[in-house]
């Protein structure tokens, strides 16, 4: 009888354990670019400039469609994945579901960010289900509202504020999206799309570097997170002729990214080549929105999520 039982344990032990399932968690932060800014439909001919650069007008390029195919469905709805979830919390309330159209901190569906195309590029490039948290606001600075928890004088207000948005989303996921809650998150990356508000203050621009590099090491800790990949977009907005002050913020992000430890874990992502002329977009006299162009919004997402996926994949 007890070599019975012995047997029946080391049979049942021998049994493969099933594997727990988990979601890929990715965090998206930073101001009001990565809140976004891009325009999807509206087309006023005073206040949108006609409908220039929006979403729908860059859709119907003959040359471009097929890059943007998949945003919608052969019926022409806005697709929305069931593989791919956003949760972000606004002024508005929490926007939280599939990936579509629509998760910035405007109310409504007329306005996308990063997450749209990013959530696209990894949403096809991992098998597990994607999780993006979004965590931004409008005109806040590294210097003083982000500042890392390390840093001489202690965190930032909005610093303290997203790790609880983060922590908080992570602990809800279960209730928020209930197809999910028998995954275990999968912290999996950090991407950081901000610097507008540092370039006017020479302070700003002078810690910069270093307290993205505070930044980088204050989030891995707080998360519990040692080596969560960090992706760093570049302040691009001003394009290829960008004033000396934004050149500033940008080699400011580019060094940051060699110091952050260990080495090739994290990435500088150029974004300036995605940059459009005013005239060629809704908003035009928004530069530090990039001028509403959904182009722009939609090719940053693309580049950050790529450089995102490449990372991920080397550290496996």
């Amino acid at each position: 009888m007890l070599k019975l039982a012995l047997l029946s344990l080391l049979l049942l032990a021998a049994l493969p354990l099933k594997a727990v399932e988990t979601v890929k968690v990715f965090i998206l932060a930073g101001q009001s670019n990565m809140e976004g800014q891009g325009v999807v439909d509206l087309d006023h001919p005073r206040y949108y400039n006609g409908g220039k650069g929006i979403l729908k007008t860059v859709m119907a390029r003959a040359k471009d469609r097929e890059r943007y195919v998949h945003l919608v469905t052969p019926e022409g709805k806005w697709v929305v994945r069931d593989d791919v979830f956003v949760r972000f919390k606004t002024k508005h309330g929490v926007k939280k579901g599939g990936l579509s159209i629509g998760f910035t901190g405007y109310e409504g569906q007329h306005h996308i960010g990063p997450e749209l195309q990013f959530g696209h590029v990894v949403g096809e490039h991992f098998e597990e289900p994607v999780l993006l948290i979004k965590t931004a606001w409008g005109g806040k600075s590294l210097h003083k509202d982000f500042r890392p928890r390390s840093a001489a004088g202690g965190a930032g207000p909005y610093y303290l504020q997203m790790i609880r948005e983060i922590q908080d989303a992570l602990v809800a996921i279960s209730t928020e999206f209930p197809s999910l809650a028998k995954h275990r998150p999968d912290l999996a990356g950090f991407v950081w799309f901000q610097g507008w508000n540092d370039m006017f203050d020479e302070k700003a621009r002078a810690e910069y570097e270093e307290n993205l590099v505070l930044l980088a090491k204050d989030i891995r800790q707080d998360l519990k997170s040692p080596t969560l990949p960090i992706v760093i977009g570049e302040l691009g907005n001003g394009g290829a002729k960008a004033g000396s002050n934004m050149i500033a913020i940008r080699k400011a992000q580019a060094a940051a990214v060699v110091r952050i430890m260990p080495k090739g874990s994290a990435v500088f992502v150029e974004t300036h080549k995605f940059a459009r002329a005013k005239e060629d977009s809704p908003n035009v006299g928004h530069g530090h929105h990039w001028f509403g162009n959904a182009e722009s919004y939609f090719l940053i997402g693309d580049a950050l999520g790529k450089a995102t996926v490449k990372l991920v994949d080397k550290g496996r």
